[in-house]
């Protein structure tokens, strides 16, 4: 369940300088909007996922796998920021060196979610179209009680995987490849 609690519509840049009261919130046309808090299960698979996808990346040289919400620009005027579970923006995208202080201005090529107790199907297949206008090339959505991942790109079919699936990223990242099941261990 969400709950807005900003009285007028904040830029992206007003809603960064906002002082951080440990509420879990994202900016959603303008408006902050609180959730709650996801849980130890939704938080284990995140950071296995972000191990899995870092190691990777990294031994290639490839460029920066990010966690922990930081922040995605999908729409401006009003502005949306989401925080996405798990991303990857490639040095293409936010070059080597300094890293970006709030948000990059640029999508990442890649956008993991994993699916909280409270969280919407509508509300998540929202998300996963903001992205993909935005420029994400592929949206991963985990579905932890089912084991599944299902995977979104513009003007295509989702793609259900289950734990016997290979996940694999040939748009993003070729040589990518892990069994579904080991994002649940």
């Amino acid at each position: 369940m969400s709950v807005a609690v900003a009285e007028h519509v904040l830029t992206a840049e007003e809603y960064f300088a906002l002082p951080d009261d440990g509420r879990h919130k994202e900016l959603v046309r303008g408006r902050v909007v609180e959730m709650n808090m996801p849980g130890f299960e939704h938080g284990e698979i995140c950071v296995t996922i972000a191990s899995i996808l870092r190691a990777f990346v990294s031994e290639r040289g490839l460029g920066r796998v990010v966690g922990n919400d930081a922040g995605i620009l999908t729409e401006r005027d009003p502005d949306t920021v989401r925080g996405a579970d798990v991303s990857y923006y490639s040095y293409a995208r936010v070059p080597r060196g300094r890293r970006p202080k709030g948000y990059p201005g640029v999508s990442p090529e890649l956008v993991i979610e994993v699916l909280s107790p409270t969280d919407t199907w509508a509300r998540v297949l929202r998300k996963v179209s903001e992205y993909l206008e935005a420029g994400v090339i592929v949206v991963c959505v985990v579905e932890p009680n089912q084991g599944k991942l299902f995977l979104y790109r513009l003007d295509s079919p989702a793609e259900e995987l289950t734990d016997e699936d290979q996940f694999t990223l040939p748009d993003v990242l070729p040589d990518f490849r892990v069994p579904v099941g080991r994002l649940f261990e």
